[in-house]
């Protein structure tokens, strides 16, 4: 047997290991009372009320300062690295039920949720460490800093036109019920599958559309040198709540983030780990 096949093979041992499966089905319980701290973040501000970062980083926040915050935000970065090291190892050797360029996609796809899950991991640190200053703080400040760099505005225009992508594809993948083809279907009820389908479908719609506004503001502020306007998924909520009924459609885009909060709950059990 060649290097690279014993190393594919251990790879793959390592990726199908039981205590790493449990973690990451863990990391989905976490990453759900992430999102469901979100939403209420995002109804504190529908209805004007003072609140943390309208975003996951906020939401670490908010769960920190709360009694034993601080170890449930712990717990849940170790969930949430636990789901990286699962991505990365899809993304080396895993997605196999699939062939040629649908594979290729699925595990590009996963080395974006090994960096996604690395990033939210971290900033679980630097929350239990005290070291998060805002998150909407931070976007602005880089975002000031790269525009006032030769081809920065340039560079921040196109990660503007990435981000809202990723938002038209959340919705897209939502819309289509792409997301099923990663549970385990085959061993849901009727009733849970149904159930699974309308939270996947209106939570990625939601995150799909706080994304698009977020990137959209992001090239924005490129186009007209106004570094304010970048402030990622808070200024998002923010720019939707001063539209015409834009209270309404904040309440729905929460609504939106808590039925994902839940689906990730559906996750934890029925996803293909």
């Amino acid at each position: 047997m060649s290097a690279t096949s014993t190393a594919g093979a251990s790879a793959t041992r390592a990726a199908n290991s039981k205590p790493l499966e449990i973690l990451t089905r863990a990391g989905f319980l976490g990453y759900g009372l992430v999102h469901l701290l979100f939403a209420w973040l995002a109804l504190q501000i529908a209805f004007g009320k003072p609140a943390a970062d309208g975003d996951q980083s906020g939401a670490l926040a908010t769960l920190a300062a709360q009694p034993l915050g601080k170890f449930l935000v712990g717990a849940v970065g170790i969930g949430l690295l636990a789901m990286a090291i699962w991505q990365a190892f899809e993304a080396a050797v895993g997605h196999q039920e699939y062939r040629g360029r649908e594979r290729t996609v699925e595990r590009v796809t996963s080395v974006g949720r090994t960096l996604f899950y690395l990033y939210f991991a971290w900033t679980s640190y630097q929350v239990v460490q005290h070291a998060s200053a805002s998150s909407a703080d931070k976007q602005q400040a880089m975002t000031e800093q790269l525009m006032s760099s030769s081809g920065g505005r340039f560079l921040v225009g196109l990660i503007g036109l990435a981000v809202a992508a990723l938002g038209a594809g959340l919705v897209w993948y939502g819309a289509v019920k792409k997301f099923e083809r990663h549970l385990k279907t085959g061993q849901m009820s009727p009733q849970t599958r149904k159930l699974a389908r309308r939270l996947g479908v209106a939570g990625y719609v939601a995150k799909g559309v706080a994304y698009g506004i977020a990137g959209l503001l992001v090239l924005t502020a490129a186009i007209n040198y106004d570094p304010e306007r970048a402030r990622g998924l808070d200024g998002a909520l923010h720019t939707l709540r001063e539209q015409a009924f834009g209270s309404i459609l904040l309440t729905l885009m929460a609504l939106g983030i808590a039925a994902f909060a839940l689906y990730c709950v559906v996750q934890a059990k029925y996803r293909k780990v």
